[in-house]
C-alpha cells in the first residue's frame, strides 16, 4: 500500500463510524453524511487516489453497513466521485465560504440520488427534516477540510 494509504482508510472508517454512532431521537435527521464529507475530501486532495471506484466501494460499505437496499449509496457515490474528481482544481482554489456551497450541491447530488431510489422501492415519502443532514455538512465542510488537511501533511500522505 502506497504511503499514507492507511490514514485513508483510516479517515473512511471514522467516519463510517461516525455514521452508525446512537444519536438521540431529536438529533438523528441532523446527522451529516461523515462518509461523503472525507470522499469529498479526498477526492479533491487526491484525485489520482480516490476517484470513482473508491466512492463505489465506499458506498458498498455504507449500504452494508446501515442496511440499505445493495448499490443505493454505490451508486450516489460513485456519481458524487466522479464530479468533484473531475471539478477538483476548482474547487480546490475556491475560498471556503463557496466550498461550502460547492459541498452542498455535492451532498445534495448524494440525498437526491438516494432519495430518487428510495421512492422506487417504496411508498415512504422523506420529510422535510431529511435535508437538514446536508445543510449540517455543508457548515461543518471547513473543520472537515482543516482536520483532514492537516492529517495529510503530518502523515506525508500523497
Amino acid at each position: 500500500m502506497k504511503q499514507g494509504g492507511l490514514v485513508i482508510l483510516a479517515s473512511f472508517a471514522v467516519a463510517l463510524l461516525l455514521a452508525v454512532m446512537p444519536l438521540p431521537e431529536w438529533a438523528r435527521p441532523f446527522r451529516p453524511q461523515w462518509y461523503t464529507l472525507v470522499l469529498i475530501y479526498w477526492c479533491i486532495a487526491l484525485p489520482e487516489r480516490v476517484g470513482v471506484l473508491g466512492g463505489w466501494l465506499l458506498g458498498l460499505f455504507v449500504d452494508v453497513l446501515t442496511g440499505a437496499l445493495l448499490g443505493q449509496h454505490a451508486l450516489a457515490l460513485a456519481l458524487v466521485a466522479f464530479v468533484t474528481v473531475t471539478l477538483h482544481r476548482r474547487i480546490r482554489v475556491m475560498p471556503r465560504y463557496q466550498q461550502m456551497a460547492a459541498v452542498a450541491v455535492l451532498l445534495l447530488i448524494e440525498k437526491l440520488l438516494s432519495l430518487w431510489i428510495v421512492a422506487i422501492t417504496s411508498n415512504n415519502p422523506a420529510p422535510w427534516m431529511y435535508w437538514s443532514g446536508t445543510l449540517v455538512g455543508a457548515l461543518l465542510w471547513p473543520w472537515v477540510y482543516i482536520i483532514l488537511r492537516d492529517l495529510r501533511r503530518r502523515f506525508r500522505v500523497g
